[in-house]
Parts: C-alpha cells; structure tokens; sequence
C-alpha cells in the first residue's frame, strides 16, 4: 500500500511540472503575437518651426501713459480723458521656428515627462485708435478732444516649460502638456491729445491742444502659461516625428494670447 501511494505521488508532480510548462496555463504568449512596443522613456532634443496668430486686447492699453500726460489739467478734472475705452481687439498671424528639449519615464504604455521649448519668431502686432468728446471743464472752456491711442505688442522670444502627460499606441505617442511660459517682447504705447478749448470772454478765448506720450518697454520680459496637445510618431530607432499645438497666454499691459501650430524632428537617445 506503501508503494503505491508513493508512486501515485511521484506521478503528480511529474504530471503539475509538465502542466506548469504549457504556455496556455501561464497566462501570457510569446512576444513575437503582441503590437511592437516603442520604448519612449529618455533624453531628447528636437528642432521646430510653427505658424500662429496673436490676439491681443488693446483696449486702455495707453491709459495709464494718458492719465500721466494729463495729469493736474482741465482737461483730465472735466472729461476723465485717460478712462475713454480706446482700442479693440485685434489679431495678427506670425511664423517662427526654435528647439525643445526633455525626459520620459514609461511605465508600460503610460509615458510622463518634462521638456522646454523654444520658438524665435515674429508675434503680436499694431493698433491705432481714436476717440472724440465735447465737454465743459471746471475752468468753463467747451473742451473739443480726440484720443489717439497706439500700442505695439512684439513678442520675438517664447519659452515654455511645462509637463507632458502620454498614452504609447504601437509607435504613436499622443500626448497633452501644461506649464510656465516666458517671453521677450517690445511693448511701445503712445498717447496723443489734440483738440481745442474755447470760452467767451476768456483769457485766452482759445486754447490750441496738441500733447503726445510715449512709453517703450524694450526686450521687456513677460510671463504667463501654456497648455497645449500634440503627437510623436516614432519613425526609425530613435528618430521621431512630432506635431504639436500650443496655446499660450501672457500678463502684460497689452493682454496677449498666442495660439501657435508647430511640426518638429527630434531624436531620442
């Protein structure tokens, strides 16, 4: 009895170790049935070139340049001149080109990172506007004023840096992002005041009115925020095609938003 149970043990395991051998009762199939896995995590360096349009609100841009050029006059004290809503909104397209640079980890096919970009270019644009009052000031003059305002907003530098967030399907690497934006740009307001003041039995009876102001920032440094989407295809080894949309929104006097389409070549090493 002995040497049967034995045997009958022996037989078992013999039996559990070949079972155990089947790919079928592992649960997983040779790599050679699964899609090809790319292998996103890494250093990488890239170069770019984009297109984009500027939109910008230059309504009271020059106000405060106004409000300063008028201050202690009758013309301010009657009319609140530098408050007139002076300027609009308007847009402009530009082009540019630059670089980007950053990591990936992977974790299977979810692919996070960080990267830095950079586009030289030409973005913003020029606004001229003109508004005209007739009012009485506190000294008795009927004030006939116009308000020009102009206001240049020329962005030729953007950086981003922000943090990507990727789902990897076969070589297809689609991707959103969200981060810190800083940009070099030349800010130029004028304000110009021209008119008349006219009063019975005055003195003098007529004031001619001609006052111009200018403020220029120049390679004046502006910060903001970017968010955008995009996709990297992998197209050989580590060579990777990239195309990207990016929107970025910048706290100036001239509020600024850039909304640019990139296509890139990069390599991750």
């Amino acid at each position: 009895m002995r040497k049967l149970l034995v045997a009958g043990m022996m037989l078992g395991a013999v039996q559990g170790a070949q079972a155990a051998d089947l790919p079928i009762l592992r649960g997983a199939l040779p790599d050679t049935y699964g899609p090809r896995v790319v292998n996103w995590e890494g250093f990488y360096i890239g170069g770019q070139a984009g297109v984009g349009e500027s939109d910008m609100n230059f309504t009271g841009a020059t106000r405060d340049v106004a409000a300063h050029l008028l201050a202690n006059t009758s013309i301010e004290s009657g009319g609140s001149v530098s408050s007139w809503p002076v300027g609009s909104k308007a847009s402009a397209r530009g082009d540019g080109f630059g670089g980007f640079a950053g990591y990936n980890s992977q974790w299977d096919d979810v692919v996070l990172g960080i990267e830095a970009s950079y586009m030289h270019g030409k973005f913003g644009g020029t606004q001229t506007e003109s508004m005209g009052r007739v009012f009485t000031d506190g000294q008795g003059y009927t004030d006939n004023i116009t308000y020009t305002s102009t206001a240049t907003m020329r962005l030729t530098d953007v950086g981003t840096f922000r943090a990507r967030a990727g789902y990897a399907f076969g070589s297809f690497l689609p991707y959103i992002f969200g981060g810190l934006a800083l940009g070099q740009a030349d800010i130029i307001r004028t304000a110009t005041i021209t008119g008349t003041q006219d009063k019975v039995g005055g003195s003098p009876s007529h004031i001619d009115v001609a006052l111009s102001q200018t403020d220029g920032k120049y390679s004046h440094l502006v910060y903001g925020y970017s968010a955008g989407l995009g996709v990297d295809v992998n197209l050989t080894a580590g060579l990777f095609l990239r195309a990207e949309w990016e929107y970025i929104r910048f706290t100036s006097p001239i509020d600024t938003a850039v909304n640019t389409v990139r296509a890139g070549l990069g390599y991750k090493f």
